[in-house]
């Protein structure tokens, strides 16, 4: 699950106490990348950011009037 979500073998390896990433890829192909929905927020400043990302979400791109997009899988 931790896979699917940030889809970094390094990070779940080290979150696992893993030493070898082979240990992890015995797993991922169990992970479906097909369901790509997402939840999507808008955050206006620098402390609904600051939430959104303690909530899982990463940030996609911000707009020149200051916006913050940030999204997470459903």
């Amino acid at each position: 699950m931790e896979y699917h979500k940030t889809k970094g073998i390094l990070y779940v390896m080290k979150f696992l106490g893993h030493k070898n990433t082979k240990n992890i890829l015995i797993y991922t192909y169990l992970v479906n990348f097909e369901s790509d929905e997402f939840v999507l927020k808008v955050a206006e400043s620098a402390e609904e950011a600051c939430k959104l990302v303690e909530a899982g979400f990463g940030h996609v791109c911000s707009t020149p009037d200051e916006l913050l997009f940030f999204r997470k899988r459903k």
